[in-house]
Order: structure tokens, then sequence, then C-alpha cells
């Protein structure tokens, strides 16, 4: 299947060129981990004991080049994501075997709970979106999960597909001890060697942790119970505040979060949109903004 480009008009654009990403990320790895064979994979297979930011760092990359790439950059990333993934297998602790990593029902449950997070997280955070674009993402969605090796047609493509999705899973879901530990460093991380030098400020990062931790689904903290509750309206403002703050951050400056590939895809893809007419002087985050399309794309009704 070809690569598919999500434009600026595009509700994706929307959701993934905003800042509440950050927390909607973190929450996607607490929700994925409540899955036995999915906190496993990740697990034996990466070094995220060592180097949780990494995790999170390339998950972001995947999904700005998914996002912000050109076709063949797409393709070229999937076909390598792909080829990972079928040469990786899981020691399943409950049946002694070895199983595949890009079982379909694995990939299945990472990408709803990521996308789902996405999605939940912007919209708490003040992103304006209605019912209908917040279906309208998730078909656009269906894509990407084509790139990791899905049927689209199997994937939940509206919201009321995706929580069915979510509550048919439940019974499959449990606090492993990898799962625990998991969240436990998603909150108070190791730093990695190329951020020693943020160490000192660790202690500052804990809000943020506490914050993804406390934008999951009530269901989901219950399972965990790794902090006291606190009330959800309280949640929602930090949300908000959270996200009016990193909006805020210079493009230029917020792109250093990413590496350097992706920080370098991102430059292309300002001056391939810039070649097709759209106004890039207020960056890539300028681009929701119609005004700032080509003239016939600012007159079709989205």
């Amino acid at each position: 299947m070809p690569a598919t480009v999500q434009p600026p008009e595009s509700v994706t654009w929307r959701v993934h060129i905003d800042r509440s990403m950050w927390v909607g990320g973190v929450r996607s790895l607490m929700l994925q981990a409540l899955h036995p064979m999915a906190m496993w994979g990740v697990w034996q297979n990466s070094n995220f004991r060592e180097d949780p930011f990494g995790r999170l760092q390339r998950t972001s990359d995947f999904v700005g080049v998914a996002t912000f790439g050109s076709p063949e950059e797409i393709e070229e990333l999937a076909a390598r994501v792909r080829g990972i993934h079928r040469s990786l297998r899981i020691l399943n602790h409950d049946t002694g075997k070895k199983e595949r990593l890009d079982q379909p029902e694995l990939l299945l449950w990472v990408h709803c709970a990521e996308v789902y997070s996405y999605l939940e997280v912007a919209r708490r955070a003040g992103l304006p979106l209605t019912d209908a674009m917040a279906d309208k993402y998730l078909d656009e969605q269906r894509h990407a999960a084509a790139h990791v090796g899905l049927h689209p047609e199997d994937v939940p493509g509206t919201v009321a597909d995706m929580e069915a999705y979510l509550a048919s899973m439940r019974p499959q879901l449990r606090v492993t001890e990898e799962a625990a530990e998991t969240v436990r460093f998603l909150m108070w991380p190791t730093m990695p060697e190329n951020l020693k030098y943020l160490a000192p400020g660790k202690p500052g990062y804990f809000p943020f942790g506490a914050l993804c931790y406390y934008s999951l689904p009530d269901w989901a903290r219950q399972m965990y119970g790794a902090l006291p509750e606190i009330p959800q309206p309280a949640v929602t403002a930090a949300l908000r505040s959270f996200r009016l703050a990193m909006n805020a951050v210079p493009e230029r400056l917020h792109d250093y979060a990413f590496a350097k590939p992706t920080r370098d895809m991102l430059e292309r893809a300002r001056q391939r949109l810039a070649a097709e007419g759209y106004d890039l002087s207020k960056g890539l985050y300028g681009l929701r903004d119609p005004r700032r399309w080509p003239t016939q794309k600012s007159l079709t009704p989205h």
C-alpha cells in the first residue's frame, strides 16, 4: 500500500502538531503496558529500563515522520519498523513459549492505545475538535496502522468503535511486575547518558509524569493504584495549562525535543509545503489556520 501523507487540512495534522502530544505519548505507554504480551515485548526487546526517554523519543519520531514526512520517508520508515517487528520474539511468561512480536492483535492494541491517547488528551487539554472531527482523526489513523502491517479495515475508525474495542480488551489486561515498574519509570525516569546534565532538575519532571498518569482512564488508574486519586477537574485544568504553556514555545526551539534526523525531516517538510503554496511564516504550527493554505484548499470545506 503506498504511503499516505496527511496534509495540513487533515485532523491528524491538527492533533499531532499540538504540544499536548507529549502527555498523550507518555499516557499511551502507560496504557499499552497493561497488556502483558505488549509489555513483555518492550521489556525483552529494548533498553527501556535504561532509557525510557529514548522510547518516547522514538515513538514521537515515528509519529512525526508518519504525519509530516514525504511519501518516500514514510515508506522507508514503515518498512524498517515492519522489518524490526518481524525479526523479534517475545517470551510469553504465562506459557513459557516464544511468540512473534508482530502479531496483529498486539500491533492493534499498541496502535489503539496510542492514537486514542493522543485524541483524548488533546481534546481534554482544550484542542477544539467536534465529534465528527474526532471520528475523522481515527479514520485517518487507519493509514498509520497500515504502516506497521495492520489492515486498515481491521482498525477502529470511529470513537464509538474505539471505545467498544478498548472495553472488549479489558478482560485481557492486568498489571504485571513489568507494567508496575514501567509506570514508576515514567513518573521518575532514569536519565540516559545524553541527558545526565538534566539530572538536578529530575524532581521537576514528576509533576509531568503524574499528569500523564492522572490522564489515564479511571479503570486504568484503578488497576495501577500507583498514586492517590485527585479530583479530575484539577487534572483537566492542569492539562489545559500544560498545553497553553507548551504551545507558546517557539517551534524551532521545540524541534530540539526530537532527534536530528527528525529535525531534518521537519525542515524538509517546511520547504516542501512552502513550494506547494502554504504560508510557512508561522511555521508548521501556523498551518492549523486555513488562511495559510493555498487559496484553492482554503475554499474546501472540512
